[in-house]
């Protein structure tokens, strides 16, 4: 869906809206995931149990949000240098 590295530059973002998500999370353990959205799923699993599936899916998504922007920006800039 999104390549790593456009996940780690969008992280701080995606990581406010992770947060907002799943409140229980704290702030250095959202950190620690830094843009690895299968361990963080990991975590959110035992913390709300939760199947890791639904949670990589709802993780996947609000990251899409945030990722979605920046290609959307970029095709933009794309059409205008052009």
């Amino acid at each position: 869906m999104f390549n790593e590295q456009t996940l780690k530059g969008k992280w701080t973002e995606i990581k406010g809206e992770i947060r907002t998500q799943w409140g229980k999370l704290t702030e250095n353990e959202v950190d620690q995931a830094s843009g690895n959205l299968t361990s963080l799923a990991g975590i959110i699993q035992q913390r709300y149990g939760i199947k890791k599936e639904e949670a990589q899916e709802k993780l996947q998504k609000i990251a899409s949000k945030f990722v979605k922007v920046t290609e959307d920006v970029k095709e933009e800039v794309r059409k205008k240098v052009s």
